[in-house]
């Protein structure tokens, strides 16, 4: 018997009641299952903690749903809207284009250009062989014909490559020639390697184009009786301006071509000039044809833009500065932005559902093990209810959304100390390609993923789920311990996602006198930290749950809200690096990288910033000598003894994974007051490489002071204050000891006097609060 495994997604991760929500499903093994609504309130199920806590929830959708299999389009591609089939040349023809091979010895066959039918080997196309070298092919059902280069491609350099075919003589040819300069391939002028090739073949016969056949770069249409249509043979690597001619280019024409010149307007059908379009606030997922026809190409699963292209020579490293040298796009044979499945079910949430975390469970089979589901979603209210606003990181659940770093990271096990304890689930994500893969992760070419989305199943966004390298609850499993804490103090919350901040603004945290945020709020759009900043100086009141917070900079389109950008690079804790002249993002232009590198350091927002991180073992916190002051003694108030924070559900304290720092010199705020201090950390702690020049020996939590998480208070204007926790086990040592314990006491100080009207105590802005008011 087939094992039971069902999977889904929400086509949106925050919404309002009374708004519809619709529900993606895919099953293996069962054709039923029973759905329910619930209410998250606790995920972890360390035997120290409340265990796992759920709410039923009365709505239409409860009952058993019909649930199948569904099949996902993996892999970015550029198909051509051309519903006249101008691009169905049956005649002569050349193809041509510039190209970045990543992969080209994949031992697959890839797809650069054309219009190609794999399944029934019909139509034309430009591309790379099983053995790694260019081939043009041209099919009529029955056979193929194909002419191949004498040399294989070499990977991560630059080439523009063409193919001719003279229909009255049946004269194929391939042009192959290497166009890298000092900076734009991997390889320099001193290898000697041959990267020209020019073959000529006399093909019997002449390609024969199906109608309905589309013409696509990256990629050939393919056909299997269950799936239907799909696009297989998929390309890895840049394709820069490319085009399609109605006649048999002459070498002196491909040759200016290839020199940068303007292609020849007789006998162009089409020509997709990959630089058009951009602006200072990125470009989108349309490329221009500026050829007679204007067949402009489309994109699949976010082929990557603002790359550098055949022509980049170094000079500018963004595409605002030089857009003509930004005409590569980057394919992935793993891409995946959207599954694209069939609804299984919408549901019109109900008007007085209140706001908190949700999830439709589906249960399948036995519902135990993979036959469990819980697709999450985040109700925010019609209009606020509370004083309070829980903030979830959902970008950060982006940045980790299905990630593989204990079965592809060689640095894993080394970082974290420690063997992954794998589950079921575990392995289930990484072999299946149809959950795609995280902004932690490399795509099978070796490049780093740049891009995640929430409309695809996000299999540790669920409620009991353990990040395997740590063996801890991380992201949204750990931030339930939040939402556990806020229902037993029985205070009266919202909860908004980032989503709802970066669409929003200031605005949707401005009803609130206190916002706390998740454990990990690393992942930031300029218009959120914006908001935050905003918020604070206008006299908010933030509670910072965690550490490595508002640290990395992303981007978001309007138009698609669910899927995130992010680029890595400089010296900072990442898992890839973006390469030269490719830091900047396609969504809006901006600059990626951590925020520190664009001067907006995290201390200058919270007062706290990261310093390390480290795993296998918890501190707690020492009260430093600020907490005794009398404008902050009120935060340890029956809080008995120096030391907090020797117990928890991570480690079995509350300072460790990430830890946060005062620093002045980047921008905390002068008059803010340490609480506490942990200390006396493992080696496994190492400092962070953003505040280091050199290394030397001693960069560890035994040797270096500034290995530590420090626990701050400061007062805002207008009678704003911030608190921070610096660590991102903090939030998780709250449920511990059925939250009696001394960080649940200390954090509930700081609440109930942040939802307070007046003044803060101690505050000093009891006139700037008659004013506010």
């Amino acid at each position: 018997m087939a094992q039971v495994k069902v999977f889904g997604y929400a086509d949106k991760i925050s919404v309002k009641p009374g708004e519809v929500i619709q529900f993606h499903v895919n099953a293996d093994g069962a054709s039923a299952a029973e759905a329910h609504l619930v209410r998250l309130i606790h995920g972890d199920e360390h035997p120290d903690g409340p265990g796992f806590v759920e709410e039923l929830v009365e709505c239409a959708a409860n009952g058993v749903w019909k649930v199948e299999k569904q099949y996902t389009q993996v892999g970015s591609f550029l198909e051509v809207a051309d519903p006249e089939r101008r691009l169905a040349v049956d005649g002569s023809l050349t193809l041509c284009a510039f190209i970045h091979p990543l992969l080209p010895k994949a031992g697959i066959r890839q797809c650069l250009i054309g219009r190609w039918d794999n399944y029934r080997n019909h139509g034309f196309c430009l591309g790379i062989n099983e053995a790694g070298r260019l081939e043009f092919w041209v099919g009529r059902g029955d056979e193929v014909e194909r002419v191949q280069a004498e040399v294989p491609l070499q990977e991560q350099m630059w080439y523009f490559v063409a193919a001719t075919l003279d229909a009255r003589t049946g004269q194929a040819t391939l042009y192959q020639e290497g166009v890298g300069n000092r900076y734009n391939s991997l390889l320099g002028k001193v290898a000697p390697l041959d990267y020209r090739s020019h073959v000529s073949e006399i093909f019997r016969f002449r390609q024969k184009n199906l109608p309905e056949t589309p013409f696509l770069m990256a990629g050939s249409r393919d056909w299997h009786e269950k799936r239907g249509h799909f696009v297989s043979q998929l390309f890895c690597g840049k394709i820069d301006r490319c085009g399609l001619f109605d006649r048999p280019l002459r070498r002196d024409e491909l040759d200016e071509i290839r020199n940068g010149h303007r292609p020849p307007s007789q006998g162009m059908v089409a020509y997709w000039d990959t630089t058009d379009g951009y602006t200072d606030r990125g470009i989108g997922d349309v490329v221009t044809d500026i050829g007679p026809f204007h067949l402009n190409a489309k994109g699949y699963n976010r082929p990557v833009r603002a790359q550098t292209g055949w022509n980049w020579n170094g000079f500018n490293d963004c595409f605002r500065l030089a857009p003509e040298e930004y005409g590569g796009i980057e394919f992935h044979a793993d891409a995946l932005i959207d599954c694209n499945w069939e609804a299984t079910k919408s549901l019109r949430l109900p008007e007085t559902l209140r706001s908190g975390v949700y999830a439709m469970r589906l249960r399948a089979g036995n519902g135990k093990g993979l036959g469990e589901e819980h697709i999450v979603f985040f109700v925010r209210p019609k209009a606020p209810t509370g004083r309070i606003a829980f903030f979830a990181p959902t970008a950060s659940y982006l940045a980790y959304a299905n990630e593989h770093l204990s079965f592809d990271a060689q640095t894993i096990q080394p970082v974290t100390g420690m063997t992954p304890i794998l589950a079921d689930v575990d392995i289930e994500i990484y072999r299946n390609e149809e959950f795609g893969l995280s902004t932690y992760d490399h795509s099978a070419d070796g490049q780093g993923v740049c891009y995640s989305s929430y409309r695809r199943p996000i299999v540790n966004m669920r409620p009991k789920h353990r990040i395997s390298s740590l063996n801890v609850p991380w992201g949204l499993a750990a931030d339930l311990s939040a939402i556990a804490w806020l229902e037993h103090m029985k205070y009266d919350y919202d909860v908004l996602t980032d989503e709802d901040l970066h669409r929003d603004g200031s605005a949707a945290l401005a009803p609130y006198r206190c916002v706390i945020t998740g454990t990990h709020s690393a992942y930031y759009s300029e218009r959120m930290l914006d908001a935050t900043e905003d918020y604070i100086s206008a006299g908010g009141r933030f509670v910072h749950l965690g550490a490595n917070g508002l640290d990395t900079c992303v981007a978001f389109r309007d138009d698609e809200p669910w899927v995130m950008e992010c680029r890595r690079f400089g010296p900072s804790w990442k898992p890839w690096e973006a390469r030269p002249g490719e830091y900047y993002m396609a969504a809006n232009g901006e600059k990626g990288g951590a925020w520190r590198a664009r001067a907006r350091a995290p201390q200058k927002v919270v007062g706290t910033g990261f310093i390390s991180d480290g795993f296998g073992t918890s501190r707690p916190y020492r009260r430093m000598p600020d907490s005794y002051h009398r404008t902050v003694s009120w935060i340890t108030k029956g809080i008995e003894g120096e030391m907090l924070g020797d117990l928890g559900l991570v480690y079995g304290g509350a300072a460790s994974l990430a830890l946060d720092r005062y620093d002045l010199t980047l921008g905390t705020p002068p008059h803010t007051k340490i609480i506490a201090s942990s200390g006396g950390h493992t080696d496994n702690y190492i400092v962070n490489p953003e505040v280091i020049h050199y290394h030397y020996q001693g960069l560890a939590g035994s040797y270096d002071y500034r290995v530590r998480a420090d626990m701050t208070y400061f007062t805002a204007p207008k009678n704003g204050g911030v608190f921070s926790a610096g660590s991102i086990a903090f939030g998780q040592s709250l449920p511990a000891r059925k939250f009696n314990n001394g960080i649940s006491r200390l954090l509930a100080n700081v609440v109930n006097a942040f939802v307070q009207p007046g003044p803060l105590p101690g505050g000093i802005w009891v006139n700037e609060e008659k004013q506010w008011k």
